[in-house]
């Protein structure tokens, strides 16, 4: 697993040397650190078991490149060759980004390589890895054996899925570091292109509109968009697609003008029918979605508080009144009679 540094800016790989049992993994490992310059190597440190050991360490190449502007370091592990010790092989496999498969090329060791090769298979699967997605190089050490197994046997048995092989002899150093640098090759590659596939899937998510947030992506399939600003929900509804011009073209010449009988000519009188009220129609859909929209203002009717009011404030007016003919019939009363009399 990839474990990134922030602070140093370095990425760090873990590469496993896998294989059975003295075919020549701890070798490796020792050449490696042995020949690198103490500035771009740490400390080797072995974890020794009763029949085997497991060495590791870290190693900075220099001409291998960067991965987003970082240095690559790789943790070079190897793994106990003996079957009793799967349990450790599978803890030192765990987390690993590119594997190096070390093959003896004794010929008594082919049993050994087939079971060693399966059980790795078989704990990459116990992880939920495929070995066919994983950076896996194969290395045929020992080629300085005379009875060694010819290069061809060994790719027919080992190597079905023709994966990069490499032919070393561990304990001169030859072989060694260009294993170790092609295996390098193919996790950096391999970092790159899934880093590109992550960005490419954020970048896809980010355009994702919100559940509830009423965007949406637009494509060229997608119908456009016209605000209806009359509608009682204030939203939008789709527009029509567009009308082709040809269609409203003919639509809109007269009966028997030359567009229009090259529009409609040839066609069956029940698609002529068609074509003219298609464009009749196209006529008047436009006109709809062109139209302004209006949108009576509503009529408000005096409140009745004020009516009432009016009809209290103009009751003693009329009481005021009344009072003044009834005193103007009584004096008019009054003087007829004292005339009478006098």
């Amino acid at each position: 697993m990839v474990q990134i540094n922030f602070a140093r800016k370095e990425i760090n790989c873990k590469i496993v040397y896998y294989g059975p049992g003295m075919s020549g993994k701890t070798t490796n490992l020792e050449i490696i650190h042995k020949k690198t310059p103490d500035e771009n190597k740490g400390e080797l440190t072995c974890i020794a078991t009763e029949g085997d050991r497991t060495l590791f360490f870290d190693f900075m190449p220099l001409n291998l490149g960067n991965i987003m502007g970082m240095n690559t370091k790789f943790q070079l592990y190897t793994v106990p060759g003996q079957v009793y010790y799967n349990s450790t092989r599978k803890l030192v496999l765990r987390g690993a980004d590119g594997i190096i498969f070390v093959a003896d090329s004794a010929p008594d060791k082919m049993d050994e390589n087939l079971e060693s090769l399966r059980n790795l298979e078989e704990n990459l699967r116990e992880y939920g890895r495929d070995a066919q997605d994983m950076p896996i190089v194969i290395q045929f050490n020992k080629r300085d054996l005379p009875e060694a197994v010819p290069l061809g046997e060994l790719q027919e048995k080992l190597n079905p899925r023709k994966i990069p092989t490499f032919e070393a002899v561990a304990k001169s150093g030859d072989g060694v570091f260009q294993t170790l640098k092609a295996l390098a090759g193919l996790v950096i590659e391999n970092l790159n292109r899934t880093t590109r596939k992550e960005k490419g899937t954020r970048a896809t998510e980010s355009l994702e509109p919100a559940p509830g947030s009423g965007r949406r992506i637009v494509t060229a399939d997608s119908p456009p968009e016209v605000e209806s600003s009359g509608q009682s929900g204030g939203g939008r509804i789709p527009a029509r697609r567009p009308i082709p011009v040809s269609a409203t073209a003919n639509a809109e010449a007269p009966v028997n003008s030359p567009a229009r009988r090259r529009g409609v000519a040839g066609r069956p009188a029940l698609q002529q029918d068609a074509v003219r009220s298609s464009g009749a129609n196209a006529g008047a859909e436009r006109a709809e979605l062109t139209a302004p929209v209006r949108v009576p203002s509503p009529r408000v009717s005096p409140a009745p508080d004020r009516k009432i009011s009016r009809d209290l404030s103009a009751a003693p007016r009329r009481g005021m009144t009344v009072l003044l003919v009834v005193l103007g019939i009584v004096v008019a009363a009054a003087a007829v009679f004292f005339v009478s009399r006098g």
